[in-house]
């Protein structure tokens, strides 16, 4: 199994919103997946759990938050969804027919139940294949991008570390891909 890394450049972030909105009948689930994934940090198990109702209100609106109990864990989770999430949230809802609030959010053509990790992982692929994304790219990137791109917008290496559950910051570092140049960087640069 190849290590996968984060998606460390931002354009190539957007290119892969294009591409995946592209992608023909499923694009908006496809979207929906990536962006709840690069800002949320669940793992992929989590993210293909959600139902419906997990990401819209009483009123059918995106919700503000969503709670749920992690399946590797059996921690609960209970965070926000920012602005590009609801977005994606409520045009992949809305263009949904005959909706069943307890249906899985990112639903298989194969009856009721939700796509597959392997699944998942081909479309990440072939969206980061197509764009020219070089690294290794699978549905783990989702989380490793969260908690790079958090950690380089200046979010402490602890936080982090709590939101990923992990046990020590080290191994959040090592987690999200940051090298020891990038840290030595950050020294360099100071000139204080």
């Amino acid at each position: 199994m190849n290590l996968v890394q984060p998606i460390r450049d931002l354009d190539k972030i957007k290119d892969m919103k294009k591409y995946l909105l592209l992608s023909g009948k499923n694009g908006l689930r496809n979207n929906l997946l990536f962006t709840l994934g690069i800002n949320s940090g669940l793992r992929i198990s989590d993210l293909l759990e959600l139902k419906i109702i997990d990401v819209i209100d009483e009123k059918g609106k995106p919700a503000d938050r969503i709670q749920l109990k992690e399946t590797k864990t059996k921690k609960n989770k209970d965070f926000p969804l920012g602005k590009n999430v609801q977005k994606a949230v409520k045009e992949y809802v809305s263009s949904l027919e005959n909706i069943d609030l307890e249906q899985p959010l990112f639903k298989s053509r194969k009856g009721n139940k939700p796509i597959s990790k392997v699944q998942a992982w081909e479309i990440l692929n072939k969206a980061a294949e197509w764009i020219g994304i070089k690294e290794n790219i699978g549905s783990h990137s989702l989380r490793k991008t969260f908690g790079y791109h958090a950690y380089i917008n200046g979010a402490d290496i602890t936080r982090i570390q709590k939101l990923l559950n992990h046990s020590a910051p080290s191994i959040t570092l090592a987690y999200i891909g940051i090298t020891q140049d990038e840290l030595d960087n950050i020294v360099l640069n100071l000139n204080l």
